[in-house]
């Protein structure tokens, strides 16, 4: 089955992240570290997949990662083409992007999410390696990108290549996302956890007054402040996930919601970008601020409605990626209702643990006769294991 208390934090990330968009408030990256949570997410279940199909895991992510830059590509590259970007050969970036694509200025604004999946790309192709070294050397291995984020923000490494800098800031949050697979975090005391995480927390608020960063108190304008932050939440909301769950489906409205954000999350992050810088100019056309609350209220619902169209005409492209069979609205369907008024009514059950290193040894194997499972309920194990974090 699917566990829906990731499925809600994901959901949670990526709404998170475009109301930021539209509204800049600082605030938001301190109350929840989107980015950072939403890559510790995507870490936990890389290594499941890792665990469960081998090496072969990173084809299965990239064929779900990538179909949805193709569709963004196959409309915004040749408008790009059209208006100025040259035709090299750096434009097969788009393609596959382990750098930077080459964009207009115009495209770079409304592009600017890439630099997720740029970062994603490159944790994916390194996670076996990644994986084999953190379940050997746990903390050591969880420690090195975070070394490596103060070491370039305390200039013992100047000019660090951009993909360098992105590996000190993000994959200490997807090895985080390691540990919660792998049980360490649930296994972790309240006295180690609790005061680990307000230290960190507590580090972070430190270095973000006192060194601020090109965004004042914005975490997003200070890597080290932000990573050390970051840590500090992720492992407060994943090493304290809870052991039921029903509650998240008992309101059929929100249980959809949450579903169809997390079978869109590519789709709403890659373009909501560009309908926040599209609809930037209605603040100087009406006469709003970012102050005025009316204003990006209005905003932030004309985002998100070009986002449910967006999401009606090439959403689907994530449905294909992942072999599933095409729909409109994920969660939205009469499956889906049906599926969810059953969640609901369910009795709520206390979900078993997580990867190899909570399988206890059993004093004696009882024969276990295996339940017919249908095409549907195979595809929907499978989905849970593979599912694309974004």
């Amino acid at each position: 089955m699917r566990n829906r208390y990731l499925d809600l934090l994901r959901a949670l990330a990526v709404v998170r992240v475009v109301v930021y968009h539209v509204t800049g408030w600082a605030t938001m990256t301190l109350v929840f570290p989107a980015m950072s949570v939403m890559f510790a997410l995507a870490g936990s279940l890389m290594a499941a997949s890792l665990h469960r199909f081998g090496t072969a895991a990173v084809g299965r992510r990239l064929r779900r990662l990538l179909p949805s830059l193709w569709m963004v590509a196959a409309i915004f590259v040749p408008a790009m083409l059209l208006t100025g970007l040259p035709f090299t050969s750096e434009v097969l970036l788009w393609l596959f992007p382990v750098a930077n694509p080459p964009s207009t200025h115009w495209g770079a604004l409304a592009l600017s999410p890439i630099w997720y999946l740029r970062n994603y790309l490159w944790f994916v192709l390194v996670s076996p390696l990644a994986l084999w070294l953190f379940r050997r050397f746990p903390l050591p291995t969880l420690l090195v990108p975070y070394v490596l984020i103060a070491a370039i923000e305390l200039g013992l490494y100047p000019d660090p290549p951009m993909v360098v800098q992105q590996f000190g800031l993000y994959l200490g949050a997807w090895m985080l996302g390691f540990a919660h697979q792998e049980g360490m975090l649930r296994r972790l005391a309240n006295r180690v956890l609790w005061p680990t995480a307000i230290a960190l927390v507590a580090a972070g608020g430190w270095w973000n007054l006192t060194q601020p960063g090109t965004k004042g108190l914005d975490l997003n304008g200070n890597p080290l402040a932000n990573a050390l932050w970051s840590a500090g939440v992720i492992l407060v909301v994943l090493g304290r996930e809870p052991s039921r769950t029903a509650w998240i489906d008992r309101n059929a409205f929100v249980s959809r919601l949450i579903t169809l954000v997390n079978r869109r999350a590519l789709t709403v992050y890659l373009w909501h970008m560009a309908f926040v810088v599209a609809l930037t100019p209605l603040v100087d056309v009406v006469g709003w601020s970012h102050q005025n609350l009316l204003g990006l209220a209005i905003r932030v619902a004309l985002v998100f409605a070009l986002l449910g169209v967006v999401i009606m005409l090439v959403g689907w492209v994530e449905d294909i990626a992942a072999r599933r069979r095409p729909e409109l609205f994920p969660g939205f369907g009469r499956r889906a209702a049906a599926t969810s008024a059953g969640a609901a009514a369910a009795p709520e059950a206390v979900q078993p643990p997580v990867g190899p290193a909570d399988q206890a040894p059993t004093a004696r194997k009882q024969p276990v006769v295996p339940a017919p499972r249908s095409a549907e309920n195979e595809r929907v194990q499978n989905e849970s294991v593979d599912s694309n974090a974004r």
